[in-house]
């Protein structure tokens, strides 16, 4: 993986863990909102907005730097508007670029079949 490759997927995975958190945090202000006097849809709208439209930016830079199939891309996109599939995302994008750098690293240390 060249680091391009690797910073894109780095981004994309930095900006996952708070796309969610936004999600998750403008759900409990509408439940809020129709329960209290309290609205704050309109700030977390437009923070999660901001958030999820990086990640859309971030994720098509990855899709087409890391070469993804039609299916992982999707995966990644569909965990996006899932309330806490940021998380998920996070995770599998670190186990990636982590995987990434033991490959890279395997032939320079001569480790054979890693």
């Amino acid at each position: 993986m060249d680091l391009k490759t690797a910073t894109a997927i780095r981004r994309l995975r930095l900006v996952s863990a708070p796309e969610a958190i936004s999600f998750l945090l403008l759900l409990v202000c509408s439940v809020l909102k129709r329960t209290t006097d309290f609205n704050a849809v309109p700030v977390m709208g437009a923070v999660h907005g901001g958030l999820f439209v990086l990640y859309v930016i971030f994720w098509a830079d990855a899709w087409n730097r890391a070469k993804w199939s039609l299916k992982t891309a999707a995966l990644y996109f569909v965990l996006s508007v899932l309330p806490a599939g940021g998380f998920v995302a996070e995770r599998r994008l670190r186990r990636e670029a982590e995987d990434a750098v033991i490959a890279t690293r395997a032939p320079k240390e001569g480790v054979v079949g890693a």
